[in-house]
């Protein structure tokens, strides 16, 4: 249920709802969604399995690879792992860019972040584009993200926003050094 609170705040952001007032709904428990210009408050609740839309139809799905667009995948990968921790997991040619993932050392076998090379015209106009608007392109859950912030602000991070306390999580947002704004989050 906490995780839609990051998702909720990440939709709410990206159609640049006043943060004030999106704070107010998310602190009284409810969730604030944008969509096509239309205001959507809905009470914050857990999915339910048998909510109609939950069911099991068969095909149970899980991330098992999700990407991050970089403008170099060296740069990035001695950031993704010598900063920020992660743990190098795959590194295959590919003819010039490779295929390069990284995991949490804390889930090896876990959910892979591929660092993605920036070859594509309109990725790289997507990704300046959130940059340039201050949203994060994604975000990593962390259990103290006061001791995080300190750690990386001490390796020389950049943050764009301090931990600051967004309903029931706290997040933060740095310069991941590659193009992207990256988002840390407490529950």
């Amino acid at each position: 249920m906490k995780n839609d609170s990051l998702l909720n705040f990440s939709v709410a952001r990206r159609f640049s709802a006043p943060l004030k007032r999106m704070k107010k709904f998310a602190s009284a428990g409810f969730v604030v969604a944008l969509l096509c210009g239309a205001a959507s408050i809905q009470p914050l609740r857990a999915p339910s399995e048998s909510d109609p839309e939950n069911r099991n139809t068969g095909a149970n799905m899980k991330i098992v690879v999700t990407s991050v667009m970089v403008n170099d995948q060296d740069k990035a990968l001695k950031f993704y792992t010598e900063v920020l921790g992660f743990v190098k997991k795959m590194d295959i040619p590919m003819g010039g860019p490779r295929w390069l993932t990284v995991v949490s050392p804390e889930q090896p076998d876990g959910p892979e972040l591929l660092l993605e090379p920036m070859s594509f015209a309109p990725a790289k106009t997507y990704q300046k584009a959130l940059f340039d608007a201050g949203i994060p392109l994604t975000s990593f859950a962390v259990e103290d993200i006061e001791a995080t912030y300190q750690k990386l602000k001490k390796q020389g991070v950049v943050f764009r926003a301090n931990p600051t306390k967004m309903g029931p999580v706290t997040v933060a947002t740095f310069d991941d050094t590659c193009g992207n704004l990256i988002q840390i989050a407490q529950k």
